[in-house]
């Protein structure tokens, strides 16, 4: 049996369901980042299907830049999530507004 676009697109599209799902429920900021990372990661086995089965590796490359974003994504906002936790001492997301005052 062999695996072709439709079976990495329903890859992508549970991957995607399951980040969604992680990002409206959680209150919990890394948990929220967590399905960010699902998010982006869908899309980017996606691009990576899409390149292998059309034949050019466009898609294959930007999908690695994707992979250095999201490595670059997730320092900065381990970052920010850690100044939240010493301000407030707790990494709910919904008490991060208070950081505005």
């Amino acid at each position: 049996m062999t695996i072709g676009l439709p079976q990495y697109l329903v890859v992508s599209g549970v991957l995607l369901a399951l980040g969604l799902f992680t990002i409206v429920t959680r209150k919990n900021a890394v948990a929220i980042l967590m399905g960010v990372e699902l998010v982006l990661n869908a899309g980017l086995l996606n691009l990576v299907a899409f390149s292998r089965f059309s034949g050019n590796l466009d898609g294959q490359v930007f999908a690695l830049f994707g992979i250095v974003l999201a490595a670059a994504e997730a320092v900065v906002a381990l970052a920010i999530v850690l100044q939240v936790f010493r301000a407030q001492r707790s990494v709910d997301a919904s008490k991060a507004s208070d950081l505005k005052e």
